[in-house]
């Protein structure tokens, strides 16, 4: 449903003009939507969508979704453990945690401005 919102505020901002535009060369929907539209629709919400995939990665355990161990889970699981009890053992633990967090987080945010400027969309910001 977040994806699909995205997707729709990009293709309200497409200028109504860029419809009539298609419309007057005489492309169907499809042809309308594949060549005029979708194109300029998707440099738009390139940024909301990465925004999402960062606040899905953020809040869910996307982690656990695709197989592999949810990090955080095993990072309090093994808090109950002798060896793992003591406060330095545990903060270490959340800190290299919060790490591969925030690394996952920021390689997605610099993928997405890499990817803003190779499209180019000659938006100011």
């Amino acid at each position: 449903a977040y994806m699909a919102e995205v997707v729709r505020g990009g293709l309200q901002a497409i200028p109504k003009g860029q419809y009539e535009g298609a419309d007057s060369l005489g492309l169907g929907y499809w042809q309308k939507m594949g060549l005029i539209v979708l194109p300029q629709a998707l440099k738009l919400v390139i940024p909301g969508i990465v925004n999402t995939f960062i606040g899905m990665f953020k809040d869910t355990s996307l982690v656990y979704i695709i197989g592999m161990f949810d990090l955080l889970g095993v990072v309090k699981l093994h808090f109950s453990d002798a060896n793992w009890a003591t406060p330095q053992t545990a903060r270490s633990g959340l800190v290299f945690a919060a790490f591969v967090f925030w690394l996952f987080c920021f390689g997605m945010s610099r993928y997405s401005m890499y990817t803003e400027r190779r499209l180019d969309t000659g938006h100011k910001r």
